[in-house]
């Protein structure tokens, strides 16, 4: 790693670039990913809390831009997906981590973050079961690398492969863990693909409240609260708006576009965020884990799809 005095104000300026449609979404991960492991980020505390409100802010957004009842069709195809994916994750997760001899706890994070959605379910789940801040670095780490390769990787295998709108936008929802990466890799394959994959992603990340309810019970926690993630609800609400009040779709659909480029800006601060220190956190095992577990899931959804 480098020493440059101006890496802050280069973040801004790389924020302000973000902002424009010329750089897209992996362009602007890889830069973020670029100036933290070139120079670091020494204002990493400010991003990681900005990369969380405006990922929200983003998708609520997006919902501006996308027909309730396309959703609802897309979201009931993708219901069986999601409830057999997320056991099957938890399944053949907990056997990998059994076979290399992973510590349970970290086992069941990187589980969940697979399972479910990424990150979000790693802070829902941890918690509730007690788990320690190093296990929860590590599988945040393991999800976070495995994020930002998907979000490159899986649109060239889709076009590689010729996958429909409507297959790229379910497999990317099943088989990416973040929102953020999953929304960042169907807004590069297209409108249809984008709308499928945040409505079937989201309509999963509700699965972070019945997961961590039985996490609590398998590991005798007395957690009496639940994060639930409410900002899914509006973006629901915004769909419903943009569906039924066709007058004002042409103000809708700036809004769309505003929070479309807002997540290119939430995916190079996520790219900020990854520094050294990220990296070093993760041992061999947890990213054995991961890699084997994400590219089953990837493989298995990817069969069924096509």
């Amino acid at each position: 790693m480098f020493s440059f005095k101006y890496t802050r104000e280069l973040i801004i300026i790389f924020i302000v670039l973000c902002m424009f449609p010329q750089i897209t979404a992996p362009i602007a991960l890889l830069l973020g990913i670029s100036v933290a492991l070139l120079f670091g980020n020494p204002v990493i505390e400010y991003t990681r809390k900005a990369t969380h409100s405006l990922l929200q802010f983003s998708v609520v957004g997006l919902g501006f831009g996308m027909n309730a009842l396309v959703a609802l069709d897309a979201g009931t195809k993708g219901l069986a997906y999601t409830v057999s994916g997320i056991i099957l994750t938890f399944t053949i997760g907990l056997v990998i981590a059994r076979y290399i001899k992973l510590e349970k706890k970290t086992a069941y994070l990187i589980a969940s973050g697979t399972a479910i959605c990424g990150g979000s379910a790693i802070a829902a789940v941890a918690p509730v079961i007690d788990a320690k801040s190093e296990e929860t670095s590590v599988a945040l780490g393991v999800v976070f690398i495995l994020n930002s390769l998907a979000l490159i990787i899986f649109p060239l295998i889709g076009h590689a492969l010729n996958l429909s709108q409507s297959q790229f936008g379910l497999w990317a929802a099943i088989a990416i863990h973040d929102t953020s990466s999953v929304v960042g890799a169907a807004s590069s394959y297209g409108k249809e693909a984008l709308a499928i994959a945040t409505t079937v992603k989201l309509t999963r990340a509700l699965w972070i409240i019945p997961v961590a309810f039985i996490s609590g019970l398998v590991f005798k926690s007395n957690v009496k609260k639940y994060k639930i993630p409410y900002f899914i609800f509006a973006f629901f609400g915004a769909m419903i708006i943009n569906t039924f009040f066709i007058g004002l779709q042409p103000a809708f659909h700036v809004i769309y576009l505003i929070s479309k480029q807002g997540l290119v800006v939430t995916l190079f601060l996520i790219g900020s965020n990854i520094t050294y220190a990220t990296l070093k956190t993760v041992g061999i095992k947890p990213f054995i884990m991961g890699i084997l577990l994400w590219c089953i899931i990837s493989t298995i959804s990817l069969i069924v799809f096509i």
